[in-house]
């Protein structure tokens, strides 16, 4: 299986082992099975699995350029994943009502953290992380591959938006955002512990990344 077969069928193993296993019913009966945290360990590591192959793949297949490498480009997505790695490392395993695998418990809409500027911290770090590396990656395999992953971020807001009003009910939704937004652009933060904490992880994560983008997608990440 090489070339365009491959990046389809990788494609389309990531999308459903991605969806499948977060359908209620399957959920539910997986983690009855594993347990919750086997659940979580599992579906993390088939989630990376999959990742890895369909990027590996995406670069297996033929190579039909778009636009031009350029020497700037190799800094958009330097850039734009410290980012995404601080996003991350201040919504994993917080209280956030308002997107998925969020709940209302603990949330203080006083002090919402990383909700006081997007309901959806993790996809937008997702969304960072197709956009930023489209532009030094500019042959169609790639473009395809990063913009699925793009669009599928901004769609998924939107379609955990709905998800959520319709749960929560459209009145409590807006009163709990309203008071997300009324608190200060810079919330105080639950514990400065904590939020050091998270910095370093976000810190870790980046440099984990550098040191294993040549290994595992084969291609380095600096100039």
């Amino acid at each position: 299986m090489t070339g365009w077969t491959e990046f389809a069928f990788a494609l389309i193993v990531f999308f459903v082992s991605h969806s499948q296993p977060l359908r209620p019913t399957v959920r539910a009966r997986l983690t009855g099975w594993m347990g919750r945290g086997g659940f979580t360990v599992s579906y993390s590591i088939l989630s990376l699995a999959a990742l890895v192959w369909l990027v590996g793949a995406a670069g297996r297949a033929p190579y039909v350029e778009l636009w031009p490498r350029l020497p700037w480009q190799t800094h958009v997505p330097l850039i734009a994943m410290a980012l995404a790695c601080l996003i991350a490392a201040f919504a994993v395993a917080r209280p956030n009502p308002f997107s998925f695998g969020g709940g209302s418990e603990g949330f203080d809409p006083d002090r919402p953290g990383i909700v006081r500027w997007s309901r959806h911290p993790l996809l937008a770090a997702i969304a960072l992380w197709s956009a930023s590396h489209m532009v030094p990656n500019g042959d169609l395999a790639h473009v395809l591959l990063f913009g699925i992953f793009a669009g599928f971020a901004a769609l998924g807001m939107r379609i955990v938006d709905r998800r959520k009003r319709r749960l929560l009910g459209g009145a409590r939704w807006k009163a709990m955002w309203q008071a997300v937004t009324s608190s200060p652009v810079i919330p105080q933060p639950v514990s400065v512990a904590g939020m050091a904490t998270r910095a370093l992880a976000a810190i870790a994560a980046y440099v984990a990344l550098l040191a294993l983008h040549p290994l595992v997608i084969g291609v380095s990440p600096l100039p």
